[in-house]
């Protein structure tokens, strides 16, 4: 599909949804004490159905209490690693050239306008994680003897969002400890969903993925070159070359930085179209002839770029990121930003390193990987929502929680304060908070351009 098509379908489905909300509102089914109600140019889908639901789960009190105080750590933990995070990005973005520089697309975490979130998986992953978001925190809510009047999505041309209207009377009258158990309520319920996905995704790429071979995968060849001329095509995997087996990027990309042109080398490669290893010998060119640079004019040029990760290590790290040969922590950041190194959905070229084995052996490759692409981008979104809604930002969850981590502090520290001294001063700490965040968030977009 051309991109002017796809503007067009955009286009259709805005003014199908503007006309619907216009006579649904002429209709006078819109209305604040409606099941429909405006929320900007977005609508809320309101209903009191499932209030019995909440009220039947909730009845735990004890078992709900430890969970939220459970919550209240993860949150807070999250809260001082993302804004430690920022930090370090404000940092380091000021090195970071205006050609490299994240767009302003990427600051939305939202399927369709986030260019590395696709919007099938990213939009079943979003609605996912939001709805039991809600969902969660309408739970605690009832488990603290705080009352829901109506839950419901928010509506604007697709569904973007779910809530739990809280009634905001008792929410204030409630203790710190209760309130703060209910707003972090939906920061661990999308850190438990994501862990469940993880899980999920680590089963069937670990007893049922098999790399064809250990070695470095090619994602694209130039044409013309000595690679293409030796017939190594896209989903390949170099096992070797010159003699020296090649299991990561840096084995090869190293050999080939020190390499001269006219030198012949021998490279063994599996053929994603033989199905087997191929063992052939190539005559390097100049890198001179790629880059039109002359300093390049000494170094060999086999003409192929290798895959982010080697198939056999993708694997692991999309499967059990804590457990990568790399370590837990580069593990961690490996998996996070597959999408941006263009691996994750797993599809096409990527797809084609890999053959089924194990429980899922007949299973058709196409129908694994979209199960699988699911799991990982349920994963990845409920991390996402996890981690955005502890920044200490209001009106998200973690801005009501640094609120009320600032009042508790205040009251230890400075017990001559009354509780409206202590209101203000928690009032403009948070709104501080929020500021700086959206200064971090926006300086990683305009720092690099300045």
């Amino acid at each position: 599909m051309d991109p002017l098509t796809g503007w067009l379908i955009a286009l259709a489905v805005v003014v199908v949804y503007a006309v619907a909300v216009l006579l649904l509102r002429r209709a006078g089914r819109i209305g604040p004490e409606k099941s429909l109600t405006f929320f900007g140019p977005a609508l809320l889908v309101k209903t009191r159905r499932f209030r019995g639901w909440l009220d039947r789960i909730g009845r735990f009190k004890r078992l709900w209490s430890v969970v939220g105080d459970i919550g209240i750590v993860f949150a807070a933990v999250a809260m001082v690693a993302i804004v430690g995070v920022l930090i370090l990005d404000a940092i380091v973005v000021s090195r970071v050239p205006a050609s490299a520089a994240p767009s302003p697309q990427e600051a939305l975490g939202i399927p369709g306008i986030n260019p590395i979130i696709p919007i099938g998986y990213g939009l079943l992953a979003l609605a996912v994680g939001i709805v039991l978001h809600e969902l969660f925190h309408g739970v605690i809510a009832r488990s603290q003897d705080v009352g829901v009047k109506s839950v419901g999505i928010l509506w604007c041309v697709i569904p973007v969002g779910a809530f739990v209207e809280q009634d905001e009377e008792e929410v204030t009258k409630a203790s710190r400890r209760r309130r703060d158990r209910i707003a972090a309520a939906g920061v661990l319920a999308n850190f438990a969903l994501a862990a469940l996905f993880l899980l999920f995704v680590g089963l069937m790429l670990s007893s049922s993925v098999t790399a064809n071979a250990n070695g470095v995968g090619i994602s694209y060849v130039v044409a013309g070159a000595p690679a293409h001329n030796a017939s190594i095509a896209a989903g390949d995997i170099v096992t070797s070359i010159n003699g020296t087996a090649t299991p990561t990027n840096a084995i090869l990309l190293n050999f080939l930085a020190h390499s001269h042109p006219g030198q012949v080398v021998p490279i063994t490669y599996y053929s994603e179209s033989a199905h087997r290893l191929v063992a052939t010998n190539v005559t390097l060119a100049s890198l001179a002839s790629y880059t039109n640079d002359k300093k390049d004019a000494k170094t060999g040029f086999l003409g192929v770029s290798p895959t982010f990760l080697p198939p056999a290590q993708l694997t692991r790290v999309i499967a059990n990121p804590f457990g990568a040969s790399a370590g837990p922590l580069l593990g961690s950041t490996d998996w996070v930003i597959l999408p941006l190194a263009g691996i994750e959905p797993v599809a096409g070229t990527t797809q084609s390193f890999y053959h089924l084995t194990g429980p899922f052996a007949g299973v058709d490759p196409g129908t694994f990987w979209i199960i699988a692409n699911t799991f990982y981008w349920l994963a990845w979104m409920n991390l996402l929502l996890g981690l955005s809604n502890a920044l200490p930002l209001v009106p998200f969850d973690g801005g009501l929680l640094f609120r009320d981590f600032v009042g508790a502090i205040a009251q230890r520290l400075r017990r001559g304060w009354d509780s409206a001294r202590v209101d203000r001063f928690t009032t403009r700490a948070a709104a501080f908070a929020s500021v700086a965040v959206v200064g971090l968030l926006v300086w990683q977009f305009v720092g690099p351009r300045l």
